[in-house]
C-alpha cells in the first residue's frame, strides 16, 4: 500500500512533468492489498493476496480533458501516462461546461472525520482467513449443510492531488465475509463488511446462514399477490440501491430523476429520513470526492419531504448552488453520487415487526433485481436464501421463493414500521447504514420451483 509520503511524491512528479504544456493536472491514486479466502461445498478453494496500485491522470487544456490510467507507477511509467494525456487532450472536443480545477479547501483537514485504519485487521493473515473458515464449515457440518463464501481482509488508500496545490489522502481497513448454506431444498445467507474486525463476526454469520437454511427446509408455495412484507436489512438496502442516483444534481439536469421537480415536496412517507453523512460512526469510504472536495453532510429527505440533492462542483455550478463533495472522477457521465447513506432509524427489531404482523412474508434478501420503469422506479426481482410466511405474529414455515415488481418510490410512502438502523452489507448496492422495514402492500407476481 502507498503511503501519503509516497503518493505526494508521484503528485509532485506528474504535475512537475507537465509543466506548463496544459492549463492544468489532476493525480489520482487507488491502491488495495485486500486478500482474499474462498469457500465451496464445505472445503477450502481459493487464497488470492493481489496488491493493486492504479494511476489516473486529468489533463484540462483550451477547454477540453482527457482522463487517462495506468499502473505503472515507476518514474518512467508515470511521464509516459502524463504525455499519452497531453498528446490525446488535443484531440478531444471542447466541453463547454468544464471547471477549472479545485484549490486547496480548507475543510479538506476533516476534523471529526473517524479513524477507520484498524492494525487488528492488516494483521489478520491467510491462516486466520482460513481457521475461520473452517470454523463455518464446521457449523454447516453440524446442521447437514454445504457451505460456500468468501472472507477478505486488507487496507484500501486513495489520493488525489492537482496542479492547484491541492492533496488529500485517505486509507482505511476492510473485513468482509460473506457466507451461504444451502440443503436439499433451502438455503440460507448471511453478510458483513466494514473498516473493523469486530464488525464482522464470521461464526456468527455462519450461525446466522445455517438457521436461514434449516428453518426454510421443505418450502412451501403461496399464491401471489400483494403483503405486507418485512425487508430484512440487507433485502431492503439492494432494493433501495435502485434509487440513490435520483438523489443527485445531474440525475435532475438530466431530467431523469423519479423524483424531479419534487424539491421541498412531500415525497415518501412521515417516517422516512434519509442522509448522506461520511462521518456517521458505522460508515466508510473516502471523506473527500473525485475532485477532492471534502464531503459534506447532506440531509436529502426529512420526514418525508425532498429537501436536498448532492452535487459535485459540474452539477452545482450549472444549478447555480454550491457543491457538497460528492462528484464522481472527471470525466463522468453520472456526474455525482450519494455515497454514504443513513437512513435514520428506531428502536423497532425484526421481531418486533413479526410479532405486530397478523399475515405475511419475511424477506432475507433479494437478488437479480432490475429496473422496468425509471420514471416511476419500477424494479423485479426474486426473494433467495430464506423467505418466509408470517401468521398471527409468528413465523410460520419457509415458502418458495417469490418474483415481485414494485415500485421503490411505493416502498417508501407505505413504510409501516422503521427498524434500528446498522451497517448493512447486500450484493447489488455497495454497504450502506440502513433499518429492516416494514412495507405494506408489496407486490408479488408469481411463485418459483423452489
Amino acid at each position: 500500500m502507498l503511503t501519503e509520503e509516497a503518493c505526494r511524491k508521484i503528485v509532485d512528479l506528474a504535475t512537475h512533468h507537465a509543466g506548463k504544456a496544459v492549463d492544468g493536472i489532476e493525480v489520482h491514486l487507488l491502491g488495495t492489498d485486500v486478500e482474499t479466502s474462498r469457500f465451496a461445498n464445505n472445503e477450502m478453494t481459493q487464497h488470492q493476496a493481489n496488491t493493486i496500485d492504479k494511476l489516473a491522470v486529468r489533463v484540462l487544456s483550451e477547454g477540453r480533458q482527457i482522463r487517462l490510467e495506468t499502473d505503472d507507477l515507476s518514474t518512467a511509467g508515470v511521464c509516459a501516462v502524463v504525455d499519452g494525456a497531453i498528446n490525446a487532450v488535443k484531440l478531444m472536443e471542447k466541453d463547454q461546461c468544464l471547471l477549472p480545477l479545485p484549490p486547496t479547501d480548507n475543510e479538506s483537514e476533516w476534523h471529526s472525520y473517524p479513524d477507520r485504519y484498524e492494525q487488528e485487521v492488516t494483521r489478520i493473515t491467510a491462516a486466520d482467513r482460513a481457521a475461520a473458515i473452517s470454523n463455518m464449515i464446521g457449523v454447516a457440518a453440524d446442521n447437514k449443510l454445504s457451505a460456500a463464501g468468501v472472507y477478505a481482509s486488507g487496507t484500501n488508500f486513495e489520493a488525489l492531488g492537482n496542479s492547484q496545490g491541492l492533496f488529500s489522502y485517505h486509507r482505511e481497513t476492510h473485513v468482509e465475509c460473506s457466507v451461504t448454506m444451502c440443503g436439499s431444498d433451502s438455503t440460507g445467507w448471511a453478510k458483513a463488511q466494514g473498516p473493523h474486525e469486530k464488525q464482522v463476526n464470521t461464526l456468527e454469520l455462519a450461525k446466522r446462514a445455517a438457521f436461514k437454511a434449516t428453518s426454510s427446509a421443505s418450502p412451501e408455495g403461496v399464491i401471489p399477490g400483494r403483503y405486507t412484507v418485512i425487508l430484512e436489512h440487507s433485502a431492503f438496502l439492494d432494493l433501495l440501491a435502485y434509487l440513490w442516483w435520483d438523489f443527485t444534481g445531474t440525475s435532475h439536469l438530466d431530467k431523469r430523476s423519479s423524483l424531479l421537480d419534487k424539491l421541498g415536496e412531500k415525497v415518501f412517507g412521515d417516517n422516512v429520513t434519509i442522509e448522506d453523512d461520511v462521518y456517521h460512526q458505522e460508515q466508510a469510504g473516502c471523506p473527500f470526492d473525485g475532485e477532492g472536495l471534502a464531503r459534506k453532510k447532506v440531509t436529502i429527505v426529512e420526514n418525508g419531504i425532498l429537501r436536498n440533492l448532492v452535487y459535485g462542483r459540474r452539477s452545482a455550478s450549472r444549478m447555480g448552488v454550491a457543491p457538497t463533495g460528492h462528484g464522481l472522477p472527471e470525466p463522468n457521465a453520472l456526474g455525482d453520487n450519494p455515497m454514504n447513506l443513513v437512513i435514520v432509524g428506531n428502536g423497532a427489531t425484526v421481531a418486533d415487526m413479526v410479532k405486530s404482523t397478523e399475515k405475511g412474508i419475511l424477506l432475507t434478501r433479494v437478488w437479480y433485481v432490475r429496473q422496468v420503469d425509471p420514471a416511476r422506479k419500477i424494479v423485479t426481482g426474486m426473494t433467495r436464501d430464506g423467505t418466509f410466511l408470517v401468521e398471527n405474529g409468528e413465523i410460520s414455515r419457509g415458502i418458495k421463493n417469490l418474483r415481485f415488481n414494485v415500485s421503490l418510490l411505493d416502498i417508501l410512502k407505505n413504510v409501516v414500521t422503521v427498524g434500528h438502523a446498522r451497517r448493512t452489507a447486500g450484493e447489488e448496492g455497495v454497504p450502506q447504514v440502513v433499518p429492516a422495514m416494514k412495507i405494506a402492500d408489496f407486490n408479488f407476481t408469481e411463485v418459483t420451483r423452489f
